[in-house]
């Protein structure tokens, strides 16, 4: 008799755990989540400097943590296989680095920034399109391309020129993207003319989390910086997300580089590099 009302003892106690531990939970997501009211402020702030947002607006910002880089972990002989195939090639070290070339285009190594060029279109007639340039038959060859060789890398960006399409790819880790290992593909209606990349491996992710700054202050920081472009030239933000970045700098002693979030602010018409500002100070670095 006492040990079954010591068993029910035992499951209260651990009822009353759960719940308080899950109104600790739901408090602290409250507390990353932005209110409809602060919402509505910034919307306001931006038109009243001539600023519309035609974009979902981040409502979520829990912590994150930071993440370092290491060395860039393609290999030469599986570029060479990707880009030649079994095709005859020439090795030369030139003042643009590690170059590599044959009748098929030619591969430049330079420090971790990989760049190949072919203006005939790469990959014979796996890659070719007739006629007129089609996106999304482009878009198609590039997503072939780029999920076969790096699987880990989707599409982020597209940029339509005058007779030709850019695809901008980047490594997707752990549900999170980072801007700064990237793969940009320019396609004609000849096929990929030009491939230019540069990642390196992800070798360690901060255990611990830090607090971000909320998407509406990191507004009101992109709004102060454009605010007088904006009063001549009305600016329409069309997209805003959350990215890891990892700006220029030495690498700490064990040869790693520090990668940390980042606000994404695209701006219509604007096909350049977007806004970027740094979730943990709210600095904005262009």
């Amino acid at each position: 008799m006492e040990w079954e009302r010591a068993k029910t003892y035992i499951l209260l106690f651990f009822v009353l755990l759960n719940l308080i531990l899950g109104a600790f939970i739901l408090a602290e997501r409250r507390h990353f989540i932005l209110t409809p009211q602060r919402e509505q402020d910034i919307i306001l702030i931006m038109n009243q400097n001539n600023i519309s947002m035609d974009a979902r607006l981040l409502r979520r910002f829990p912590p994150m943590r930071v993440m370092y880089i290491g060395g860039f972990y393609y290999d030469r002989d599986q570029l060479v296989e990707v880009f030649f195939g079994n095709a005859d090639i020439e090795r030369v070290f030139g003042p643009r680095g590690y170059v590599i070339s044959s009748n098929n285009g030619q591969l430049v190594l330079d420090h971790g920034f990989v760049s190949y060029d072919n203006p005939n279109g790469h990959g014979g007639s796996n890659y070719w399109i007739s006629g007129s340039l089609d996106q999304v038959l482009a878009q198609s060859i590039t997503d072939a391309f780029v999920s076969t060789h790096w699987p880990d890398f989707v599409l982020d960006d597209i940029v339509v020129g005058p007779d030709w399409l850019r695809f901008s790819y980047r490594e997707m880790y752990r549900g999170y993207m980072i801007h700064t290992n990237f793969i940009e593909i320019i396609v004609t209606n000849k096929g990929i003319v030009r491939v230019e990349m540069q990642f390196g491996e992800v070798v360690e992710m901060q255990r611990d989390r830090m607090p971000i700054t909320a998407p509406d202050e990191v507004l009101l920081t992109f709004v102060q910086r454009v605010r007088n472009h904006a009063l001549d030239s009305p600016m329409i933000v069309t997209h805003m997300d959350l990215v890891y970045f990892q700006e220029e700098g030495s690498p700490n002693p064990e040869g790693q580089y520090k990668v940390e979030p980042f606000y994404r602010i695209f701006i219509d018409g604007d096909e350049g590099d977007p806004f970027l500002i740094n979730a943990f100070t709210n600095e904005i670095i262009n």
